[in-house]
């Protein structure tokens, strides 16, 4: 793992964000709609730790862990669309920026720096999330799957960004919780940094994704990005 150390300042002139377990901490809220759909078919609730670890999958991870179901099952996707209206009517009530994010998103504002959002989260929820939960500054591009042909792990969707803010990728910084945020971001040419605070399955390994980069909490991304 390599040790977080300042950045030179004239290496990047944009910082990207994966959205969950990076950015914001939605996971409380997944659990809540993930709970709420168990409840409403009698089956067990989960705890929170077993939720977290599938956030940075999706819906889709969710419903195939949670309900044992592969996507081909003719339940799979009446079941995901269940679960994804229950998150929509929550999807902001316990959501929040890690801690350590509102400080440096006000100091890249400071220095004029923009920031972006690069999600394999639909469109949809991340404005509604967002909308519920405004950010200062606000970002000035978000990047969803609705937006791209290839989602990450292809860089396609970090490139658009670097395109949409008008750097260019070897002067952009990507952080994420996930090993496809990192292969994008190396694939688009970007500084990567991975996130082990995030989503991260036990098994994982952060060190082993080839990031630039790798902190422990949110709080170390200040100092060693700015």
């Amino acid at each position: 793992m390599k040790h977080p150390t300042r950045l030179t300042p004239t290496r990047f002139q944009a910082v990207l964000f994966d959205l969950d377990g990076t950015l914001l901490d939605t996971a409380p809220d997944f659990l809540t709609a993930t709970n709420r759909l168990l409840a409403q078919k009698g089956m067990p609730l989960l705890p929170a730790e077993s939720i977290r670890q599938l956030v940075t999958h999706g819906s889709v991870g969710i419903v195939k862990k949670v309900f044992e179901l592969d996507e081909q099952h003719p339940s799979f996707e009446p079941i995901r669309q269940e679960l994804l209206a229950l998150y929509m009517d929550n999807l902001a009530d316990q959501t929040h920026p890690f801690k350590g994010i509102t400080e440096l998103l006000s100091a890249l504002g400071q220095q004029q720096i923009p920031w972006g959002i690069v999600t394999n989260k639909p469109e949809s929820f991340t404005l509604a999330i967002l909308q519920q939960l405004p950010l200062s500054p606000a970002p000035a591009t978000i990047i969803c799957p609705d937006h791209v042909t290839n989602t990450k792990p292809d860089p396609e969707s970090v490139i658009l960004a670097c395109d949409q803010l008008g750097v260019s990728p070897d002067k952009t910084v990507y952080i994420g919780d996930h090993q496809r945020d990192i292969e994008a971001g190396l694939r688009a040419g970007t500084t990567t940094i991975a996130a082990a605070y995030g989503y991260i399955d036990k098994n994982e390994d952060p060190a082993l994704w080839g990031a630039h980069y790798t902190v422990n909490c949110a709080t170390q991304l200040l100092e060693l990005i700015l």
